[in-house]
């Protein structure tokens, strides 16, 4: 169980709408139930989705960092779908137009995994389909078997997560740009605007913070807002490395 806790450093911190924030709610609530109560099959469910969200987070911020790329790895969909895609409002419409799973892990392509990594962090679909299906066999008869698969699930976000730093770079570069002039914020406070464009707007998880944290802001040095991007990304830095140490 304390081995699970580590998913939500993966998830993000602020969402959308009640709804979202609630569905994330619930399926972990599903997985903490069911792993106390020694319903294994049904805590991997629950936890499989908490898998498959992450991964939807980041082809939603892969959308947003490199859009024209997103719109490349399209190619074979109908115009209809493609469309849908690009004009997608939440991260869990993905799987609903791609009418499954599977066909989201192709996006992480875009990170420069070879079709064998794919293949790797695709893999759990497969076990999730076995179980989501009569097959009159248990796949997780013990706490270690769970515990188990939680590690390589777990594994795979890592590695996941560890390719994303150069997307989240480039959405935070693209957000100190953009807010450079405080005159065109809308919010007075940095830290306001800071969570509801960067944090709020991205679904940056505190991993994703963490990442951005290390952005070195030097490649503004000859822009001609340097000032006040690097004030404001001093400001991104001072509150979330004061809220990572409390």
């Amino acid at each position: 169980m304390d081995e699970a806790l580590r998913i939500h450093d993966y998830l993000p911190i602020s969402y959308a709408n009640h709804e979202e924030e609630a569905y994330i709610r619930f399926l972990w609530d599903a997985f903490e139930t069911n792993y106390s109560a020694e319903k294994y099959e049904f805590a991997n469910l629950a936890f499989h989705l908490l898998y498959m969200s992450f991964v939807c987070f980041s082809v939603w911020q892969i959308r947003a960092a490199r859009s024209a790329d997103f719109d490349r790895a399209m190619v074979g969909y109908a115009n209809e779908v493609e469309n849908k895609l690009m004009k997608a409002d939440s991260p869990f419409r993905f799987t609903e137009i791609l009418k499954g799973d599977s066909g989201v892990f192709r996006f992480l392509k875009l990170l420069g995994c070879t079709n064998e990594q794919i293949g790797e962090y695709a893999r759990f679909l497969k076990k999730r389909n076995k179980i989501a299906h009569p097959c009159a066999t248990v796949s997780f008869a013990s706490q270690q078997d769970i515990d188990d698969h939680i590690g390589e699930v777990l594994t795979e976000v890592e590695s996941i997560q560890s390719r994303m730093t150069p997307v989240l770079h480039d959405c935070l570069r693209t957000f100190l740009e953009q807010n450079a002039d405080p005159e065109g914020w809308e919010y007075s406070l940095p830290k306001d605007q800071i969570d509801a464009v960067l944090i709020h707007a991205h679904y940056f998880s505190r991993k994703d913070i963490d990442a951005c944290l290390a952005f070195d802001v030097s490649a503004f040095d000859t822009h001609a807002e340097a000032v006040p991007i690097r004030e404001l990304f001093d400001n991104f830095q001072d509150i979330y490395r004061s809220e990572a140490e409390d």
